[in-house]
Formats: structure tokens, C-alpha cells, sequence
């Protein structure tokens, strides 16, 4: 390998993209409208349709495979084939219908990413019947229950499916799942019914139509109740089909990957659109934390992907995986083609480091992008379809979408339109009214600006989300996005998240989450010294950040202050903290106010 190979000479490894292609029309008033002019090719009009297809055409080619036992053991991969999903979800479709159950009201799913939940949602999905996955973390032990039991009162579920009855044995007990059938893959209580029961029952063939509802995904809650988003056959078919247009890339990919099928990043833009190219797929069972993303690791150091997509937390542990363990670098870059985060922004920092492992082991750059966009948008209605390796891009429309940027509070929202967008939420016409404007454009709450205002080819940026930044007391706009994922560069891994604090105070702070492995130490001085680098760059009030208190634990995935997709809920954060939120901002502490010793002050 040549040594002179640095960042910025090795060559882009071929991420197989079809050429770019962008329309843009600027209106009066600073408004503009960008549109992908491409075609797309619909094959499939609902979910159900690309099994049946890959069944015929691949029938021997894995579809998924799991690990065969609990997280930590030594165990290999089961794995199921075209072919054998297509009978298994044939079966249990005539299984539901025998328990008449399949109707309008959907199938409540709560359960991890299993094997047998894929195929008793796409069998459930084939028969017309929504399914409705929500977190696992509303009915695992010691979760707060009035989450699962709002999101039941929106759902007005026919049944439950659930991968253990008594793993979920709190959640299933909830007075608002009383009386419903219970189906699960183990561990049945008395009146339960065993998924395997189901099997005996013949087949079914599907009979979904395009407008059916297929699914209903709950919206993350950050700013109110969760909401119920309704996706349609058809716009689940489109975004697939619309993903799968910016490639110019027949070969299947091969995928590893975790995020949860409760969120539209992992039901959608990963196993339907895996399922839609025909993929083989991987399921992870880590998670983006210190203590369970080992499982990951060793996922990826036996499976080599050709497209890998985490999310910003997974992605700065693997950073330090690989710059630790060269037998995974090898592994993981033999024949990788593409990486992707969503979910949040990725410091440049860490995927800087990825690429120099990368560049060391195959003397290639691996084309690193994001998506962008909500559970009501496919998710994906915008993307980085070009050899990239800078981070905070929300990439150029999909084929066949329209992109409205629209001046507002001194920045340009960010507006969608497309066969992917979903027509509302189930059973709050009010809200679904207002969530379009005047155009019919779907409204996400974002802002975005062009990376390069002179070429607009080179695609938007994410400039915060509207209803999470805030005001100082002096008026000044805090861009809680912008200042977070800079601030973490800044400090490096001797921490984990942020949250970005000071609505109404006249300074900013900052409560961090400390890295698990750091002595305290050596964070305060990681914290220390980062905020002093970023404030001397920053510029404003608003920018800069007067005081950093670090927590004393990591987030709490129970009460949603982390999600399961591994980004911090920031509201939910600081009113659950608000204890240290008082600590930050005491000045000096009163009586009731513990003693701020511990919180750190900038100049």
C-alpha cells in the first residue's frame, strides 16, 4: 500500500451511485424549490409484493439471520431464505385469519428485532392488517407503562404479538391490553397463542391493496404524545423504490444492522428496503452503548456488509473499535461500498478516523453519507447520493420528490413532497391538516441551507431543528444542533452526548454524559480543554458556552431520555435533569440548590 496515502489522496472506493441530478427553481423572497427529475422504477406496489418476487427469483438466497441464543454466548446464525419466508408468512397469514383477527385494527408488535417478528408482520401486512411496532422499552421490566398505554389508546389494537411473554410479562399485564389475544414466540402464559400453533392452518395468499394502511409507526414524542403516522402500501413501496434509483447497483446488499423496527430508520429504510433489493440481512442485537455495543463488534467482525448504516453513537464506538482491532478492519472493509448514519449528526472528527482506517487497511476512502428526513416521510425524502466524506449533509431529493426551502426566522425550512410522504396521522385529522402547507408540502420543523451557495449541487445542511432551538434571555437564538455536535468534537470521547441548556438564562451549558471507561480525571480535563478550543472559536452569546456540568450516569433509556435509536431526547432530557439544569445555572447556589462545585465555568 502506497504510504503517501492520506485522507485526502487515497481514492473513493466506487459506492455504485447513479449519476446526480437536481432541478432548482428560486422563487421571490429568498424561496426556493429543488426537485430530482429522475425516473423511478415502481416494480412492487406493496409490502408484500418483493417477497413474493425474491422468493421466485432468488428462492436459495438468505433473506435474514439472527443469532441463535442469548447476547453473549457463543452461538451461530440462523438464518431464513426467500423461499422459506415466503412459506412462513403464507402460513401464518391463514394462522391470523383463523384467529379472526385480521380486520382495519392493527396488530400491536412489542418486541426486539427477531426473525419471527419480520414474518408475522409482513404476514399481517399481506392480509391488509396495519401492524403497529412500538419500543421495546414500553413493556420490558421496570418501563413506565403510561407510554404503552397511550400509545394503545391511539392504536386500538385487534392483538399483541410478542417475541416472550415473560420477557415482556409487565408490559403485556397493562389494564390497556386486557382482553386482547396474545400471540408469542415463547414462553406462553395460559390463554396465549404459540406462534408455531399457527403454521397448521394451510396458506393465504395476500391480498393487501396499494392504499391499504400497511403500517403505523409512532412518532418520536420530542414535541408532545406521540403520534400514530399511517404508512400507506404504496408510499412504503415508493421510497424503497425511490432509495434504490440513486444506485446504479443490481448486486443485492448485504447488511448488519440494529436500529429498532419501532422507528421508521430500521422498518423502513432498512428492512423494506432490504427486502425491496433483495438483501440479505443481519440482525444486530447490540446496541449503541458502551455496555451492549460489543455485540456489534462481533457481528462485524465475522460478517463483512457492503453497506453499513448506525447511527452517530454506534458510529463513534466502532471509531475506537477499529482503531484498536486491525483483524476487524479487515473484516469490516473487505467489501463495504457505503456507510450511513441518520438519526442525528456525526462529528466530523470521528469519521475522519474511520477513513484513516480505512485508507490503512485498503488504501480506499469508503464513501460516508446520511439521509434525511421523519417517520412521516418515508423516512427518506433526501439523501447523499455522490463519493462524499464530509459530515452534516442532508444530501439532494430523492427521484420523484420536491423539496420547498422557505425563509423563516432567518433561515430556510425545510418542506416535502413526494409519493412516499404519509397522508396524516390515524384518527387526528386536525393534525394531519396542519402538518401540510398551503402547496400540499409536508412541514418537518428543520432548517437546511446549501453546503456551497455558489453550487447547489453540492447539496443542503442541516441547520437545527426550529422547535428545539431556544432563546437566551437577551433574545439571542441558541442552534442547539450546530453547538451540540461541535462542542463533542471538541471534547472527544471522554464523553458520550450533550445536552444544551439555558432557555431563558443569559448563557449557555452544557450537561454531558461521561464516557464509562474514563477515569473522572481525565474527562474533566477532556471537557476542559475541548470547551476552551470551541469558545475560542465560537462567535456570540449564543455560541459560546459558559458552563458544563458532567452527569453522574448515562442517559436512561427507560424514561426515553435516550432513545432507542441512540440519540438524546433534548426536552425530555432537561426536564428529567432539571436538578443539574438548577445546579448549572445557580449563580450563586441558593439553600434548596445543592452546592456547585462540580459545575465547570468558561470565560
Amino acid at each position: 500500500m502506497d504510504a503517501e496515502l492520506s485522507l485526502s489522496t487515497a481514492p473513493f472506493r466506487d459506492p455504485r451511485y447513479a449519476p446526480r441530478q437536481l432541478e432548482i427553481v428560486a422563487r421571490p423572497g429568498g424561496e426556493f424549490i429543488l426537485s430530482h427529475p429522475g425516473q423511478f422504477a415502481t416494480p412492487f406496489d406493496t409490502t408484500i409484493a418483493p417477497l413474493a418476487h425474491w422468493a421466485t427469483a432468488a428462492p436459495d438466497r438468505v433473506w435474514l439471520a439472527e443469532r441463535s441464543g442469548p447476547v453473549g454466548q457463543d452461538r451461530g446464525w440462523r438464518s431464513i431464505t426467500f423461499a422459506e419466508g415466503w412459506q412462513r408468512v403464507s402460513a401464518l397469514a391463514a394462522g391470523l385469519r383463523s384467529l379472526g383477527i385480521i380486520g382495519d385494527r392493527p396488530l400491536l408488535i412489542l418486541a426486539r428485532n427477531t426473525i419471527d417478528h419480520a414474518l408475522v408482520a409482513y404476514a399481517a401486512m399481506g392480509q391488509g392488517m396495519p401492524v403497529a411496532p412500538v419500543s421495546p422499552q414500553y413493556g420490558l421490566a421496570g418501563a413506565n407503562l403510561t407510554r404503552l398505554t397511550h400509545a394503545a389508546r391511539v392504536l386500538n389494537p385487534a392483538a399483541v404479538y410478542t417475541e416472550d411473554a415473560a420477557l415482556f410479562a409487565e408490559g403485556l399485564a397493562a389494564p390497556i391490553l386486557a382482553g386482547l389475544p396474545v400471540i408469542t414466540s415463547a414462553n406462553p402464559r395460559p390463554g396465549d397463542v404459540q406462534l408455531d400453533t399457527l403454521y397448521g392452518h394451510g396458506s393465504a395468499e395476500p391480498t393487501a391493496r396499494p392504499d391499504q394502511h400497511a403500517k403505523y409507526l409512532l412518532t418520536s414524542g420530542s414535541t408532545g404524545l406521540p403520534k400514530a403516522v399511517i404508512c400507506l402500501h404504496r408510499n412504503m413501496a415508493a421510497n424503497a423504490a425511490q432509495i434504490t434509483a440513486v444506485f446504479d447497483d443490481p448486486e443485492p446488499p448485504v447488511l448488519v444492522h440494529s436500529a429498532p423496527w419501532s422507528h421508521s430508520l430500521g422498518a423502513n429504510a432498512i428492512l423494506h428496503y432490504g427486502l425491496h433489493r433483495g438483501s440479505t440481512l443481519y440482525i444486530d442485537a447490540g446496541q449503541p452503548t458502551a455496555a451492549r455495543f460489543g455485540e456489534t463488534v462481533r457481528n462485524l467482525k465475522e460478517i463483512s456488509p457492503t453497506y453499513q448504516n448506525m447511527v452517530p453513537a454506534a458510529w463513534m464506538l466502532f471509531a475506537e473499535a477499529l482503531e484498536r482491532d486491525d483483524d476487524l478492519a479487515r473484516t469490516f472493509f473487505a467489501q463495504v461500498r457505503l456507510l450511513q448514519y441518520g438519526g442525528a449528526a456525526l462529528g466530523q472528527a470521528y469519521a475522519d478516523r474511520i477513513q484513516a482506517v480505512a485508507v490503512r487497511t485498503v488504501g480506499e476512502r469508503i464513501s460516508f453519507g446520511s439521509g434525511y428526513g421523519a417517520t412521516e416521510t418515508g423516512p427518506t425524502a433526501s439523501n447523499v447520493h455522490w463519493p462524499n466524506a464530509r459530515m452534516g449533509l442532508m444530501g439532494l431529493p430523492l427521484p420523484g420528490t420536491s423539496v420547498r426551502l422557505v425563509p423563516e426566522a432567518g433561515k430556510l425550512e425545510f418542506r416535502v413532497k413526494g409519493p412516499q410522504i404519509a397522508p396524516g396521522y390515524l384518527n387526528q385529522p386536525d393534525l394531519s391538516a396542519t402538518a401540510f402547507d398551503d402547496e400540499g408540502y409536508y412541514r418537518l420543523g428543520d432548517a437546511a441551507r446549501f453546503a456551497d451557495a455558489a453550487d447547489p449541487y453540492a447539496g443542503l445542511v442541516f441547520d437545527g431543528r426550529l422547535s428545539e432551538n431556544f432563546k437566551l434571555a437577551s433574545g439571542t437564538f441558541v442552534m442547539v444542533g450546530d453547538l451540540r455536535i461541535t462542542a463533542l468534537n471538541a471534547i472527544g470521547g471522554a464523553v458520550t452526548d450533550a445536552v444544551v441548556c439555558g432557555e431563558n438564562q443569559d448563557r449557555v451549558g452544557l450537561l454531558l454524559y461521561p464516557s464509562p471507561t474514563l477515569p473522572r480525571a481525565e474527562i474533566e480535563a477532556a471537557v476542559r480543554a475541548g470547551i476552551t478550543a470551541f469558545n475560542a472559536r465560537a462567535k456570540g452569546a449564543g455560541g459560546r458556552i459558559a458552563r458544563a456540568l458532567i452527569l453522574p450516569d448515562a442517559p436512561d433509556a427507560a424514561s426515553g431520555e435516550i432513545t432507542d435509536k441512540g440519540y438524546i431526547a433534548q426536552s425530555l432530557a432537561r426536564t428529567r435533569r432539571a436538578a443539574a439544569v438548577a445546579r448549572l445555572f445557580a449563580d450563586p447556589a441558593s439553600p434548596d440548590v445543592p452546592p456547585s462545585s462540580d459545575v465547570m465555568e468558561f470565560a
